[in-house]
């Protein structure tokens, strides 16, 4: 009874089989065949292996070994030859599928363009605490501002220019000061029979190093 039933579920699952791998005209797995046909017909993947193996046996179809993968595919002789009005037919069919691929590509591109600017773009509420945070930037830069504007303290430029005035006199008369005392203090040590140092311990001589003072760079 068993048998009896087996029979006739393998020949229709070799008929099912058959005619979508003359229709498809591709090679697949006989895992691709279970995926691709298991919905709308039912087919157990058990099935689907015998009657591949049988219609390949039976020289119906053809098998390649690839690994220890096998594909099946329609024989090739066994199949139809075109006419020229259907080959011409399918070159049509062809070339505006290429064209149809070549556009949705073109349209792919354009739209990951976009997605990418997007993504490095803010969103609306990012923007909003930007423009928040900028606000109080500037009404805190608008109040600081208007504090130096009302101080009563300002230093007009005369001013500036006659501390710098000064400055510059200050600091040229310091230069040549130290440079004579430099000159009369070398003078002296040439005859000192102690060290730089000692010398000016005992005199009590101090330096501008001695509180780490320097003399500004000259103008």
């Amino acid at each position: 009874m068993s048998k009896g039933r087996e029979g006739p579920a393998a020949g229709g699952a070799a008929a099912v089989l058959l005619r979508y791998l003359r229709e498809q005209n591709r090679p697949y797995s006989a895992q691709d065949v279970f995926g691709n046909l298991q919905r709308e017909h039912g087919l157990g993947k058990a099935a689907v292996v015998k009657a591949l193996e049988q219609l390949a046996q039976q020289g119906r179809i053809r098998e390649k070994v690839y690994g220890k993968q096998k594909v099946y595919f329609a024989d090739q002789e066994q199949l139809p030859a075109a006419s020229d009005a259907e080959l011409r037919g399918l070159d049509g069919e062809i070339a505006a599928l290429s064209a149809q691929l070549q556009a949705l590509q073109q349209g792919c591109r354009q739209m990951e363009a976009e997605l990418r600017e997007l993504s490095g773009s803010m969103t609306t509420p990012e923007m909003a605490r930007e423009v928040e945070e900028l606000r109080k930037d500037c009404a805190g830069y608008a109040d600081k501002l208007e504090r130096i504007k009302s101080a009563t303290n300002h230093v007009t430029p005369e001013e500036k220019e006659k501390v710098c005035s000064e400055q510059r006199l200050y600091c040229k008369e310091w230069r040549k000061r130290k440079r004579m005392a430099t000159e009369l203090l070398d003078a002296i040590l040439e005859g000192y029979p102690k060290s730089k140092k000692q010398f000016f311990e005992e005199v009590g001589i101090e330096t501008d190093e001695d509180h780490n003072v320097t003399l500004p760079a000259a103008v």
